[in-house]
């Protein structure tokens, strides 16, 4: 619908772009490039959280800084590291989906077409305005949640007790 609303704007809502899709090419175009966004989006997440939860508790614990610096600083490059992560993914979910339609290729066959005609940086091609965008945004995101998290606390922070 987004590339259609620049040149031809045959659709006048998501709805009426849903219905013409699914009558021109069947219900499974909407699932168009689902198995490789997910597997992104799980490879995003899983680093989100393990690289967050281990810089933040091994600054602290290091005494390199206290919990309101370890914070911004930890989600900031859990943010950024994450994006590092599952760009190369972003970029083939992006091949699949920006295809006319109906789709005449899987994540597979875009990510060799990328390599064979661009090389292994097509990648990463965008990722640092990203990579940047995601630093700054996880940083407040994560400041945010463990502000909330104190704040519900009444103004505790939580101790873990280690036996």
């Amino acid at each position: 619908m987004q590339l259609d609303n620049i040149t031809r704007k045959q659709y006048r809502s998501s709805l009426s772009c849903v219905k013409t899709l699914i009558q021109s090419h069947g219900v499974g175009i909407i699932y168009t490039g689902h198995i490789v966004n997910t597997v992104r989006e799980a490879t995003f997440l899983g680093s989100y959280f393990f690289v967050y939860e281990g810089l933040r508790e091994g600054l602290v614990r290091s005494s390199l800084c206290n919990v309101q610096v370890a914070v911004p600083i930890a989600g900031g490059l859990s943010g950024a590291v994450s994006w590092l992560i599952s760009f190369p993914l972003d970029c083939v979910r992006a091949g699949v989906q920006g295809q006319r339609l109906p789709p005449q290729h899987g994540a597979r066959q875009v990510l060799i077409s990328l390599l064979r005609e661009r090389g292994v940086w097509s990648l990463y091609s965008g990722a640092s305005a990203s990579v940047t965008r995601a630093f700054l945004v996880s940083g407040s995101r994560f400041s945010a949640y463990e502000g909330a998290l104190w704040m519900l606390r009444g103004g505790r922070n939580y101790e873990r007790h280690h036996d």
